[in-house]
């Protein structure tokens, strides 16, 4: 079995969303100063790197992480090259795509060629999901989606269509997947965010599974 690991390392160094603090880690205790074990503490917030949104991030009364079914972060998935997508994912770019049918999809676009989420600097001008896509995936019946870097919404979109189309229909929304060097094509994925009461996002280890060849 081939383990594809697809979650950013969580550090000082992460990307991270204009207005959010960056994670940071301070110590309680240290082997290395004498302390008989080391500990760390460490600030984050909901949506640091690699993380899932719960519908309650836009949704008043929407479910909150500890209340996530689980099927819906693990089981088949199909990873979708969009890489030759110059702006965001449009309608018919997801209509050429096929997947229609499909439960999970993770879109795979020129985030991850050019490296976007192993910056340490946000970038603006990232690819993202625009209205009319999330309308197709709604219509075309996924249940989980997921894109390579920090948003599936338009950073120039103040009204936060996607989200609320998305979130709206109650699908699930990966972000921050480290997509590189993943192949398109079938896969089974498993993502587990951490069981956060109440909280609208939480950081998430996401890996893909497929057997060699």
């Amino acid at each position: 079995m081939e383990i594809l690991d697809i979650t950013a390392t969580v550090s000082p160094e992460v990307a991270s969303w204009p207005g959010t603090e960056a994670p940071s880690r301070s110590w309680l205790s240290r082997t290395e100063s004498g302390d008989p074990n080391t500990v760390s503490e460490w600030k984050l917030n909901s949506h640091t790197g690699t993380h899932m949104d719960a519908r309650k991030h836009f949704i008043p009364g929407g479910w909150g992480m500890e209340e996530m079914a689980l099927d819906r972060s693990v089981g088949p998935c199909r990873v979708v090259d969009l890489t030759h997508v110059e702006g965001h994912i449009s309608r018919a770019d997801l209509e050429g795509a096929e997947i229609a049918g499909e439960a999970r999809v993770l879109f795979k676009t020129r985030n991850s060629g050019t490296g976007l989420m192993k910056r340490q600097g946000f970038e603006e001008g990232y690819t993202a999901i625009s209205a009319g896509a999330a309308e197709y995936l709604v219509e075309a019946g996924v249940s989980t989606v997921g894109i390579d870097y920090l948003s599936v919404e338009p950073f120039e979109d103040e009204r936060f269509r996607t989200h609320h189309t998305l979130l709206g229909e109650d699908l699930v929304i990966l972000e921050g997947l480290l997509l590189e060097g993943v192949e398109p094509g079938p896969y089974f994925l498993v993502c587990l965010p951490l069981k956060l009461a109440g909280s609208d996002g939480s950081p998430a280890r996401a890996i893909l599974l497929r057997e060699p060849g």
